[in-house]
């Protein structure tokens, strides 16, 4: 019940700021950001394409996956440069693209590239939402592919690259608060490097232990649990996901910093940040309701240990 009704305030407050950063931030754009935005959208427009019939001539649905992290890179060079390289704009770039360098190598370790482009390791969750009775059918899996992964998530990375847009005719010279933004960004891209490199050891090794003919249960601790416990994920069930929308929302910060957000916090570019939270609460239950289903211990866990904000240790039961 606890965890129903913080969903929902978590929902209502992403909704309500999603609104007011329309509200009071307005829409007007100058003729650049609209050229600027133009171009965004075609490459959108056309990654939306591609993900989609790939997709389906291939049946691997992680084409949007592959370029999760690829495109916000090309995104924010584009603005960068049609905003005459401000500095502001430089430093947003270079930090977009660590985190896409970052992220890219990450998942590429997965094997989800392939010389073959279409080809490569598809994301888990596709393979068992295709199961699904609600999506089992042909149709319905297009549809649900269409409308979410192809269109849907490629507007959000979109969406959330936006703030460059915001900032690139501001007038203020970059500041203080705009290099401690900056450190407070790449703070949370170490924090979430850390996290997924803590999650691959921990998987690694249980695979490497499974590999060997043993059942979960006989894995020495903490292995046999079957979910990782140690590190960061001692304190938080999400310690990736946390870092990964404190990016964003980080990234918006800059509007404030450079003057283009009204009554000081508000501007539409907002909306990026707010529907990511929305996304990832979504991803999140639904991974944790696999969990649930594999690990006995799991449902323990979840209620020992904060969703996110990394806070109280685990404590296994004895």
């Amino acid at each position: 019940m606890k965890r129903r009704l913080l969903t929902i305030i978590m929902v209502v407050l992403a909704l309500t700021l999603s609104v007011l950063g329309f509200v009071f931030g307005g829409f007007d754009l100058t003729n650049l950001q609209k050229e600027t935005l133009n171009i965004l959208v075609i490459v959108c427009g056309i990654s939306m394409a591609y993900c989609f019939i790939v997709g389906e001539l291939s049946g691997n649905n992680s084409q949007m996956d592959k370029l999760w992290s690829i495109l916000p890179i090309a995104y924010a060079w584009i603005v960068a440069v049609k905003g005459s390289m401000h500095p502001r704009l430089i430093v947003m770039a270079l930090l977009i693209t660590i985190w896409g360098v970052r992220l890219t190598l990450n998942f590429a370790k997965k094997g989800a590239y392939s010389f073959k482009f279409w080809a490569g390791e598809e994301d888990y969750r596709w393979i068992v939402l295709r199961k699904d009775p609600k999506l089992n059918k042909k149709w319905k899996w297009a549809l649900f592919d269409l409308v979410f992964i192809s269109v849907f998530q490629n507007a959000l990375v979109l969406a959330i690259t936006l703030p460059l847009l915001a900032v690139m005719e501001s007038a203020m010279a970059f500041n203080i608060f705009d290099g401690l933004i900056a450190a407070l960004l790449l703070g949370f891209i170490i924090l979430e490097t850390i996290a997924d490199r803590q999650q691959m050891s921990f998987q690694t090794k249980k695979y490497s232990l499974l590999k060997e003919g043993k059942s979960l249960k006989d894995l020495p601790a903490p292995y046999n649990l079957g979910f990782n416990t140690q590190g960061l994920w001692e304190r938080s069930r999400h310690p990736n996901y946390f870092s990964e929308q404190a990016i964003w929302i980080v990234l918006y910060l800059f509007t404030i910093s450079a003057g283009v957000a009204s009554y000081i916090f508000f501007n539409w570019t907002l909306v990026g940040a707010m529907v990511l939270i929305l996304l990832f609460m979504g991803s999140s239950l639904f991974s944790e309701n696999i969990s649930l289903s594999k690990y006995p211990m799991y449902k323990d866990y979840i209620h020992k240990v904060s969703k996110y904000v990394p806070l109280r240790r685990y404590n296994k039961i004895k």
